[in-house]
């Protein structure tokens, strides 16, 4: 763990000092001041669009590295809106948040909070040790799968796409927070019955990440919108099919080369036609993939089942715990009041 730390550690930049421009030899007119003297709007507009150091962990070798993405260049690189990346930053508190978009799945569960594509994980770098461990069991799992695909061996029916063994260490790290945090309460609460603040504030928690689950579940479009590796293959095939498809027409248009070329032997109109059918088709292939997939969705399903018992059981420890909290305060509540007539 101390070795994947050391590798992992984002290099610290040398910053020079800058001086801030003064503003005192300034001179406004009688009685006329700024508004918002002393901001310098150039340093706000400049920390929007600052860097950030990513782990990104690549699907194919398993091999993580550190980079560093602007928060644009990130939008691009994973087809994803502002509001989606707002969830990921520390500096937002949001509530536990599962979504699947076209190209990518984002997920803020508790301490993990990163983008899964059909290709790699990129994880907010940071130092905690919840963080770490993602990182290293990812690469655990998918160095053993690649090691049993080049020993020839056969996949298991329940072999997962990255995507969802991705998401699934993700569950498993909330969820083992989570349980941890529950069990500590737990053993400080009964002897003494006190901390009850912090067990409403962590039941809520629990109970978003249940409910972010079940929603899921209940859901067969969003989970269908998951299979972010099906979808990708998907694509690739359909461009090698209009690659060749223009290879072919392109042959074709070559072997008519000696012929007499007419003026109106490829007119605007036909091309415009040409390719209205092939957006067509590309539409009506797309649907029927993602229809087939909103058939096979029983393998996500059941992922999220198994985690969704465990995230239960945390909250019925939690529920439980309350009880006893409650009946505690009521026990002595009614000592007190029983006492000043013993």
């Amino acid at each position: 763990m101390a070795e994947l730390r050391e590798r992992l550690l984002p290099r610290k930049p040398s910053v020079a000092g800058v001086p801030l421009p003064s503003t005192a030899a300034r001179e406004y007119p009688s009685g006329c001041r700024p508004l918002f003297q002393g901001v310098d709007f150039s340093e706000l507009k400049k920390r929007g669009q600052s860097l950030r150091s990513w782990i990104r962990v690549d699907a194919a070798t398993g091999g993580s590295q550190v980079i560093e993405v602007d928060k644009f260049t990130m939008m691009r690189r994973c087809d994803l809106p502002a509001r989606d990346l707002r969830l990921l930053d520390p500096v937002f508190v949001y509530p536990s948040t599962i979504l699947g978009r076209e190209r990518a799945i984002v997920v803020n569960l508790e301490k993990i909070r990163c983008i899964i594509t059909a290709d790699e994980v990129l994880l907010l770098n940071s130092f905690d040790g919840y963080v770490l461990q993602y990182v290293a069991e990812l690469q655990r799992r998918l160095v053993a799968g690649t090691r049993d695909a080049l020993d020839g061996g056969t996949p298991s029916p329940d072999f997962l796409p990255f995507e969802f063994r991705a998401l699934e260490v993700a569950l498993e790290a909330a969820c083992t927070f989570l349980d941890a945090q529950a069990s500590d309460l737990e053993i400080e609460a009964y002897p003494f019955a006190s901390p009850k603040s912090r067990l409403v504030t962590l039941t809520r928690r629990v109970q978003k990440v249940r409910d972010e689950i079940e929603q899921l579940m209940d859901d067969d479009g969003d989970m269908a919108e998951m299979y972010l590796t099906a979808k990708k293959m998907h694509m690739d095939s359909s461009l090698d099919g209009d690659q060749s498809l223009h290879g072919s027409s392109s042959a074709g248009d070559g072997v008519s080369v000696s012929s007499p070329v007419s003026p109106v032997s490829s007119p605007p109109e036909s091309r415009k036609l040409e390719k209205t059918l092939s957006l067509s088709r590309s539409r009506y292939e797309s649907t029927k993939c993602s229809d087939s997939t909103t058939e096979n969705i029983e393998e996500l399903e059941m992922l999220l089942e198994a985690y969704f018992v465990v995230i239960d059981s945390t909250l019925n420890k939690l529920t439980s715990l309350k009880e006893y909290i409650d009946d505690t305060e009521d026990f002595i509540n009614i000592q007190l009041v029983i006492s000043p007539f013993t």
